[in-house]
């Protein structure tokens, strides 16, 4: 079998950048083995050794954090602008949960009783397959791997082919920071057929991935004939933002342009469907116009920069698919008058970001995960009606409602299908709270105490005194 070339190509300029060679068929049958004999003798560390080491880890990553930067521009093209402050966030989930892991990992006791104990531990499961994605890699990963090494796991990265060196860092850092041999692994890959022979290894023991919902069923299929393996899925979203009649219309017009167009809509939280209740629409609309009015689309490594291009040719045709079924199914584009937005560089995949009014859910941009900068924004005469189309979806990961009356608020977005609800918020995964997403954005969950379950199993002790 001929070894795989995976190229990374810019979407800055659509030239390679980077190239990796990917698995030869020895290569990928001693992943899982190594992954395997490691974990033997890593579980058996205490958990505060395995502390020391993601303590030291996340300090070196956060030395790192302008080198990574520039790479993360480079590969994945979000303005430089932006990219350290997704080192220093990833670093401080992980130091979050790196403090709360004594008790997110402790023993429950079960009820006293005299001449015996009974409790309940949380043991590692063994070999966890991390499969993430090129938009965040460095917010994504941390998540699996901080708690899957503080429970006492050994792991198998797999990066995008998009953002390759992320994996590389990462292995290298906790290497220094003294990670034992083989618990870190990663490889480079874009053979569906190699995944699926790790997943299907008996030596893996649960798959993280993060990406599509075409992506997550492949994972979920390969893994369906084996009763021990675990599945955790974090996929796409289409999340909806609700504006009530009550809000201050200019402060909620910047926070929703930052929720839709920040790192060029690709973000599976990114706020994709807007309802505007509509005592407030065409005000609300030509607030967003002006927020538009100030903002840069251009060269990522430009500091002045605020929107980069999307990350390929195939994701702008996407994007400009779903605008142009809107407009010929009647929507209008209002996107304001903008020197930047004229004539962005000829090389890259740069999409204009673009507001859409007069929009229905008979429009892919209503109902399809777009990944792009658009904002469609659609009348609603109350809540009643905003809340059922935010849950006209086949996605539930965010949702938000803006409106100064929080307790309204509040009372709203209990009614609101989606694993994280805002008011008055919108796009911040807060790392004291589960990650998780319904409906077909994904199952299990990241983040908070949660965060750890799925990289644990629980055993159940029944100790009775001897009784002579």
């Amino acid at each position: 079998m001929s070894v795989e070339t995976l190229t990374t190509i810019s979407p800055i300029t659509n030239k390679p950048v980077l190239t990796r060679n990917g698995l030869t068929e020895g290569d990928l049958q001693a992943l899982p083995a190594t992954a395997a004999k490691a974990f033997e003798t890593y579980r058996k560390t205490s958990l505060s050794e395995r502390q020391k080491i993601v303590k030291k880890a996340l300090k070196l990553l956060n030395d790192k954090q302008d080198e990574l930067a520039k790479e993360i521009t480079e590969q994945m093209g979000r303005p430089i602008a932006y990219t350290a402050k997704e080192v220093t966030t990833a670093v401080a989930r992980g130091e979050y949960l790196l403090k709360i892991s004594d008790d997110a990992l402790g023993d429950t006791d079960g009820e006293a009783e005299k001449g015996f104990k009974r409790y309940i531990r949380k043991v590692p499961i063994g070999p966890v397959l991390i499969l993430f994605p090129w938009n965040y890699p460095y917010l994504t990963l941390i998540n699996s791997i901080v708690p899957a090494l503080l429970a006492g796991n050994s792991v198998i990265l797999k990066p995008s082919p998009q953002t390759p060196t992320t994996a590389e860092h990462i292995q290298e850092i906790f290497t220094k920071a003294g990670l034992p041999e083989g618990v870190m692994q990663h490889f480079h890959c874009g053979s569906l057929s190699q995944i699926e022979t790790l997943v299907r290894s008996p030596q893996v023991q649960l798959v993280c991935f993060t990406g599509s919902v075409a992506g997550g069923l492949a994972v979920q299929t390969a893994a369906s004939d084996r009763v021990a393996v675990r599945v955790g899925l974090e996929l796409g979203g289409k999340d909806p933002a609700y504006i009530r009649s009550d809000v201050d219309i200019p402060w909620a017009a910047e926070e929703i342009v930052d929720g839709a167009i920040f790192n060029s809509g690709q973000s599976c939280c990114s706020v994709e469907r807007v309802y505007v209740d509509e005592k407030i629409y065409d005000e609300f609309v030509s607030a967003v116009q002006e927020v538009l009015k100030g903002y840069k689309l251009g060269d990522p490594f430009d500091t002045k920069t605020h929107v980069g291009p999307v990350v390929s040719k195939r994701s702008a045709e996407t994007i400009r698919s779903h605008i142009k079924d809107a407009l010929e199914k009647g929507a209008k584009d209002a996107t304001p008058e903008n020197e930047s937005f004229k004539s962005p560089p000829s090389d890259g995949n740069y999409v204009v970001p673009t507001l859409l009014t007069n929009v229905n859910h008979d429009m892919l941009v209503m109902t399809e995960e777009t990944f792009g900068p658009v904002i469609p924004v659609m009348k609603v005469k109350d809540d009643k009606e905003a809340v059922k189309l935010m849950n006209d979806s086949q996605f539930g990961l965010t949702a938000s409602i803006w409106t100064k009356d929080v307790a309204k608020g509040h009372e709203l977005v209990e009614d609101v299908e989606a694993g994280t609800v805002f008011v008055n918020r919108c796009d911040f995964p807060s790392p004291d709270l589960a990650w998780i997403g319904w409906k077909d954005s994904g199952k299990g969950q990241t983040l908070s105490r949660f965060g750890f379950d799925q990289f644990v199993k629980l055993k159940s002790y029944h100790i009775k005194d001897y009784p002579k």
